[in-house]
């Protein structure tokens, strides 16, 4: 009873303390896709991604009822650095629906022309002009927000000591008024919801080396459930206590009691239930380095195998270079890919209704192939090129002579199709997770290249099927399934049936290895079909934005070579990052995986039209 009674005060208390406006809550979630279009629409860096962040603690001025309750002493307060545009997971601060969606649009407007010098109220204040200048229509907006803001905070009259000057420069700088220059943190004031705080710009920008030591040595070390909010964090030291007071002691006679009795002993490696829960009461993680190694962390599955039981290479190898986003150069020679085939095996042997699909896929590329085709940028024609006109009267603004006829019809035409495709698959150890409560993602992987390699031997193209896994730079590793001059035959499919998951995604130098085998193709038209279940990752500093940035460095190279790359994915957050790189019209993502053949066909009669 006594429980029961604290329980329900504490729950009333806080909720006269800290209004909760369920009614007018937004979610980051329902504005994550506004808020990305509107921040690299202003300018902002298409590599940033937008992630909810963690509360943390602040010095402002509390009313008697919160220093009750006992709260009011964290928030989630908006930051910005190179990598991470981090807001409240939910916005709650006003009474209307409208403003809180607002206040969301104007952080990511702001963050969009924000220039970090160190100074919080200065670089604000100028980020604001900015961004109402590049902004015109957020002008009303802002108003009311800076209205409604102004209300919620402190009054001046309210505040001793140094709060006064801190307060008064901020409401100075809200309402846009001169004020004392004070060097003023977001921790000495009550929470301002218009500004955005930046963080560690710098070393967001360039870690430390050694931190992609942190980077867990195995994918299933990381849990399910990943907790995506944005924290801060510092590199620390290891430095082991020791007591120079304590004598050594000669322990090896004694017995323990834990080799007499069958105990539970737990390990450091074991993932603490808690952990979650105890990163968001601090506002600072310290990350450190531990010199102890436990026979627990060595995964077997993810060493590379012996040379009996790997997979036979093919010639020496290639080297490719690397796209440091960082220094802003490209690493020559800085990637090692090694191409491989797998050992001969059994057969595979799909089911009837797959290769019924396969049947049905591959009349329908004939009939394509049979069809007639637009011709554009021609001097007569059925009907106008939109693409063609619209640059013949720009050059035409330009005064640019043009002939009589100028070439800008488009016209059905039956001609012979000059097409390679190239499909590279992602078979990185993730793609051993259950895509459905029946199969896993490298059986749906399979069955899609049994399918559309089935659908394309048919159509008489060229085409060369390849899959790809990495363990750090030096061992990106090509897994050949078939070439662009072999047959579709048994040998084929062994090979497709023989494909099993391992390893990480170095999609950057896969992409550049896949690009150079497509380029030497005769074709004119020339496709790269990407087939993955997620981001670019490896176990060294190919995380977050460094494997972003080379990935799209890598996908910039092979459209300026003339291919045509487009990605089909399964991964539901595929919008946060392929947008990046692929762009807005080169990704495709399938909701259901068992409807990736149909997406991947999809893709490619689209392109091929």
């Amino acid at each position: 009873m006594e429980e029961w009674i604290g329980q329900w005060w504490h729950r009333a208390i806080t909720h006269l303390a800290e209004p909760q406006r369920k009614e007018a809550q937004v979610a980051l979630q329902d504005m994550q896709r506004s808020i990305t279009l509107l921040f690299r629409a202003g300018g902002g860096d298409a590599a940033v991604r937008v992630a909810p962040v963690a509360a943390s603690s602040h010095g402002g001025p509390r009313r008697w009822l919160q220093k009750v309750a006992g709260s009011g002493l964290r928030s989630a307060l908006p930051e910005l650095d190179a990598q991470t545009l981090a807001l409240p997971p939910h916005i709650s601060v006003f009474d209307h629906t409208e403003l809180n969606r607002d206040l969301y649009l104007w952080l990511a407007a702001l963050a969009a022309v924000f220039e970090p010098t160190g100074d919080w109220i200065a670089d604000n204040r100028a980020a604001t002009a900015r961004a109402l200048q590049r902004f015109a229509g957020l002008r009303e907006r802002h108003h009311r927000l800076i209205t409604a803001h102004l209300a919620q905070r402190p009054t001046l009259a309210s505040l001793r000591g140094k709060d006064l000057p801190w307060e008064a420069a901020v409401q100075a700088a809200l309402r846009g008024e001169e004020h004392t220059p004070l060097f003023v943190t977001p921790r000495q004031v009550a929470p301002v919801w218009l500004w955005l705080n930046a963080t560690d710009m710098d070393s967001a920008a360039n870690p430390t080396p050694g931190a992609a030591s942190q980077t867990p040595a195995n994918p299933q070390d990381t849990p399910l459930d990943t907790d995506a909010q944005r924290r801060r964090a510092r590199k620390t030291e290891h430095k082991p206590s020791r007591n120079s007071m304590l004598l050594a002691a000669k322990t090896d006679s004694l017995t323990s009691w834990s080799e007499l009795v069958r105990l539970d002993r737990g390990t450091d490696d074991e993932p603490d239930p808690n952990a979650a829960t105890a990163a968001n009461d601090m506002d600072t993680l310290s990350l450190v380095r531990s010199e102890q190694t436990t026979a627990s962390r060595v995964r077997f599955d993810l060493d590379l195998p012996s040379a009996s039981a790997d997979d036979l290479p093919l010639g020496p190898g290639t080297k490719t270079p690397e796209w440091d986003w960082r220094r802003n150069r490209l690493q020559p020679d800085h990637c090692a890919v090694q191409c491989v085939v797998a050992r001969a095996g059994t057969p595979y042997a799909p089911p009837a209704h797959l290769k019924a699909t396969a049947r049905k896929v591959r009349r329908r590329l004939e009939i394509l192939q049979a069809a007639p085709r637009w011709q554009k940028a021609q001097a007569s024609g059925d009907e106008i090129d939109i693409d063609a006109w619209v640059r013949f009267q720009s050059e035409s603004c330009g005064n640019t002579q043009h002939s009589e006829a100028p070439p800008v019809y488009a016209q059905r035409q039956r001609t012979e199709r000059s097409l390679a495709t190239l499909l590279l698959a992602d078979l990185s150890l993730s793609t051993d997770a259950y895509a459905t409560s029946q199969a896993r993602v490298i059986d749906v992987i399979r069955e899609a290249l049994y399918v559309f390699g089935s659908a394309l031997s048919g159509s008489g193209d060229a085409f060369e099927i390849l899959g790809f896994s990495s363990v750090r730079r030096q061992h990106v590793r090509i897994q050949h399934i078939k070439g662009f001059t072999e047959p579709w035959n048994d040998a084929v499919h062994t090979r497709i049936g023989a494909l099993k998951p391992g390893f990480y995604t170095r999609m950057g130098a896969a992409i550049r290895d896949a690009t150079r085998r497509l380029a030497e193709r005769p074709e004119r038209q020339r496709l790269l079909l990407v087939l993955t279940d997620g981001k670019p990752n490896d176990i060294d500093i190919y995380e977050g934005r460094y494997g972003l940035e080379d990935t799209r460095h890598a996908i910039q190279e092979a459209r300026a070579q003339g291919l045509s790359p487009f990605c089909v994915t399964i991964d539901h957050e595929a919008h946060q990052y392929l947008p990046l790189l692929f762009g807005a019209q080169g990704y495709a993502l399938v909701r259901r995986p068992q409807d990736l053949v149909k997406h991947l066909t999809q893709a490619w009669t689209t392109l091929v039209r």
